[in-house]
Parts: structure tokens; C-alpha cells; sequence
């Protein structure tokens, strides 16, 4: 084989290296299993479709999340500002106690399916699980956007992620 063509396999360090070159924003996704509220921290989302508006999400198929968001099929997504970090810190963490997860954090019912939104994020989206795909050992959760909202202030930074680390992308300052 050429040193031009792929193996078909690449170490897992390496990618992430390299994908870490590529800003990401960060969210918090939330759906809801027996009544209780289950989140994660995810920057693997990005919009599909415009008509119909289509989002996708993917789901580490290892974490509690993977069958919540699955048996439930609604979701939200709130995309976070730079000053919500430790909100996507504590969502990054597995292991979190299900039940207090949510303490001391805003939150508000979405007003189409019940999921958690996130007060003062920058947007928010609640789905409807349109399609699921197979991503290796994620899964890649594809949602029919049924409402959404935005911040009231456009002068919030983004968060982003980007080369192992956050950092903000600065808001409007007109």
C-alpha cells in the first residue's frame, strides 16, 4: 500500500488531535425517562435542514443518556454562553447523581415537550427524534425542531471548544 492511500484505521489520539482543530459550540441536550430529567454536555450538534429544520446530536451509545433520549424520542438542546462553563463542565462529568444533577441551575420546562432548557443560554430547540442513525459507538439522533427560543442578550460570548480546551467567541458589542 501507498503511503497516500488510508489504512482504514487511525490511533484515537491522533484524531483527536485533530479534530480538536475544530471549534466546536457547546450544549447541553436534556430529554426526560420516567419522569426524570436526564442532560448531557454535547458539541456534536449542528443543523440538517431548513425545511423541514432538522438538527442533529450524537449520543455516546455508553452513557445513561443513549437510552433516555432513545425511549423518550423528545429532546431539547440549549446552546450555552461563556459564562455557563461550569454548567457544561458539570454535564461533561459521568457519574453525576440523576436526581441533583439539576441543582442550583436555571432551568425551565420547554413549552412543547417538558425538556430542560437551560435559563440564559444564548438558544435553546426542542426536538422531536426524526431519524437514528448508527455512528460507531455513538449514535447519530436526528430531531425535527418543534420550537425554539433565543437569549435575550446578543451581547453573551459563545461557548466553544476548541483544541482541548473552552474558550469564548466573543457576542455582538454593537
Amino acid at each position: 500500500m501507498s503511503s497516500t492511500e488510508p489504512s482504514g484505521s487511525v490511533p484515537a489520539a491522533d484524531f483527536r488531535v485533530a479534530l480538536g482543530k475544530f471549534a466546536a459550540g457547546i450544549t447541553i441536550m436534556s430529554t426526560s425517562q420516567d419522569g426524570v430529567a436526564h442532560a448531557m454536555t454535547a458539541n456534536a450538534f449542528t443543523s440538517v435542514s431548513l425545511d423541514p429544520p432538522l438538527v442533529l446530536v450524537c449520543v455516546d451509545k455508553g452513557v445513561r443518556m443513549h437510552a433516555a433520549v432513545l425511549d423518550c424520542g423528545y429532546w431539547a438542546v440549549s446552546v450555552l454562553s461563556a459564562a455557563q462553563q461550569p454548567i457544561a463542565d458539570r454535564f461533561a462529568r459521568s457519574g453525576r447523581d440523576l436526581y441533583s444533577q439539576f441543582d442550583g441551575i436555571g432551568t425551565t420546562a420547554g413549552p412543547k415537550t417538558g425538556c430542560v432548557v437551560v435559563d440564559g443560554a444564548l438558544s435553546w430547540l426542542e426536538c422531536r427524534t426524526w431519524a437514528t442513525y448508527d455512528g460507531g459507538d455513538h449514535t447519530i439522533v436526528v430531531g425535527e425542531v418543534l420550537s425554539l427560543g433565543n437569549g435575550e442578550s446578543t451581547a453573551d460570548g459563545a461557548l466553544v471548544y476548541y483544541s482541548r480546551g473552552y474558550r469564548e467567541l466573543p457576542g455582538d458589542r454593537a
